[in-house]
């Protein structure tokens, strides 16, 4: 059974505009990210979605209703936890460049890009439960343990040729591309909000085909 996915990363939110770290924790869409989102919902009005995913985070949820409302399928969104952002445990709503600094500081590597370019990005992961002084955050077999199981959930729903909306996370949809992505697709940046990612799903085997394309 082969079908795809329409990964689109959800409208701006105010953890963006403050430039935190925004796992599992929450902040509204600002009404930039609102916009955003509904120019994706009109790019994507006439796509012939057979069923509406998204994360359960709220900036998530509330993308997918915008996108759902416009499309000519009137679907009802499905909730996954499953497709959450990585858990950052302690680095939760703190500064997003001084959090990497800190996980990457042990390593020799300022930031994320450094630690991505040095390691690979699953060490992104596994850096930061090391760094979190309660080893809350989710480590790199924790995270893809957690998204293998949702896309099982797909699974279960989808039919063979058809197109899935979901809804997702940056960091989500970059680690994808990394794991999946054809020779010719080019990760110059992570995703941006309401971005268009493709991947293509054939019996439990993903090629993302499209990267980061504007919708707007």
């Amino acid at each position: 059974m082969a079908y795809q996915i329409y990964l689109v990363r959800h409208g701006r939110t105010w953890y963006n505009e403050y430039e935190k770290m925004q796992g599992w924790s929450d902040t509204p869409l600002t009404d930039e990210g609102v916009a955003v989102a509904q120019k994706a919902a009109e790019a994507l009005k006439n796509v012939d979605f057979a069923a509406a995913m998204t994360s359960d985070m709220k900036r998530a949820v509330d993308t997918t209703r915008i996108i759902t409302r416009r499309n000519k399928n009137h679907l009802v969104p499905q909730e996954l936890a499953e497709f959450r952002e990585q858990f950052y445990g302690y680095f939760e709503g703190r500064s997003i460049d001084e959090s990497w600094f800190a996980i990457g500081k042990p390593h020799h590597a300022r930031n994320f890009a450094e630690i991505v370019k040095k390691y690979g990005f699953d060490a992104t992961m596994d850096f930061v439960k090391e760094a979190d002084p309660l080893h809350d955050a989710e480590d790199s077999t924790e995270y893809w343990n957690r998204i293998e199981r949702g896309f099982k959930k797909i699974d279960q729903i989808a039919k063979d040729g058809d197109k899935i909306l979901l809804v997702t996370h940056s960091i989500t949809i970059l680690g994808l591309a990394v794991r999946y992505k054809t020779p010719d697709i080019e990760l110059n940046d992570i995703p941006a909000n309401a971005s268009l990612t493709l991947l293509e799903r054939d019996n439990d085997v993903n090629k993302i085909t499209k990267y980061n394309q504007s919708l707007i």
